[in-house]
């Protein structure tokens, strides 16, 4: 009787997850659910991420990619509790900071988009030696007065002190972002490409285009993967999603191009909100991304 029989085990993405730290690559949970501007329950998308990886396999046919021998140390969850945004940038911060020495590459499963600012502040607590590059359909770049939330990371980054030419943001939608954000990203020299640039020039020529900007100036680059930057029909688990967004098959080609660039040393996926979701359509998109991210860094 053989051993190896796929109808008896069947090597899923998730099995690539270990308990061994020497792992080149570290997967952390942050379920950042409070904060968003559209209330929702975004803390439950780490652990139906993991479970939605168990049905992903682990080879690419059309590119003949085999993720088989890589390994991933799943440090578990950030402890978040009902912390808000401000309140949980230490414990963030604190739990991502040695993995991201530790490993080549670190995979931040949040939560909503508000995770973006420890994340960044854990690459580098000067902030004058990291790049953000972020695709999104929103600038992230409201006031901040009334306190920190999913919808302005950014514009908390810039308040920190972290240069505006050491930010791209691409995939940036129409009547999703006020002038008076766009103001602020053309002022604080944030390189910008919209949606529309993207699709005509393709997104992961415009994210190889971006990567090139940021890693001239910048020793280390995170990537803000929010999940609304897709086209809303394919992506019913992201509340602030909407028509007319990137294709999902571009959002695969960017992760994998953009996961292949040494710099690059931590990505997250935000504002996958699984209450919302339809058929497992988003969960799914979302291990995907996931297996993309890896088949990314193979490339290295």
């Amino acid at each position: 009787m053989t051993t190896d029989s796929d109808c008896r085990s069947w090597f899923s993405a998730a099995d690539l997850l270990t308990q061994d730290a020497s792992a080149p690559v570290a997967l952390l949970g942050a379920p950042m659910g409070l904060g968003s501007i559209t209330p929702g329950r975004c803390d439950e998308a780490p652990g139906v991420v993991r479970a939605a990886m168990k049905r992903m396999s682990v080879y690419d046919l059309e590119t003949e990619t085999d993720l088989s021998a890589l390994r991933v140390f799943d440090a578990g969850d950030v402890g978040l509790g009902q912390s808000s945004p401000a309140e949980s940038l230490a414990p963030i911060v604190e739990k991502l900071t040695p993995l991201a020495k530790a490993h080549k590459l670190t995979i931040v499963l949040g939560g909503n988009n508000a995770i973006t600012r420890p994340c960044v502040h854990a690459l580098d607590a000067t902030l004058q030696k990291v790049g953000v590059l972020t695709l999104d359909a929103h600038f992230d770049l409201r006031d901040t007065d009334c306190g920190l939330t999913n919808g302005n990371p950014i514009q908390a980054l810039l308040e920190d002190g972290l240069p505006g030419a050491h930010i791209a943001q691409i995939g940036l939608l129409p009547f999703a972002n006020t002038q008076k954000a766009h103001d602020k990203a053309k002022n604080a020299g944030i390189y910008v490409a919209t949606a529309a640039a993207c699709k005509a020039q393709g997104l992961a020529a415009i994210a190889a285009n971006a990567l090139e900007r940021l890693a001239s100036r910048c020793d280390v680059i995170h990537v803000d993967f929010d999940i609304d930057v897709v086209e809303r029909s394919a992506m019913p688990g992201a509340p602030g999603a909407r028509p007319g967004g990137v294709a999902v098959q571009d959002f695969f080609d960017a992760t994998r191009l953009i996961c292949a660039q040494p710099k690059v040393r931590s990505v997250d996926l935000t504002e996958f909100d699984p209450s919302l979701d339809v058929a497992a359509v988003s969960a799914l998109t979302a291990a995907r991304w996931v297996c993309e991210v890896l088949a990314g860094f193979q490339k290295r």
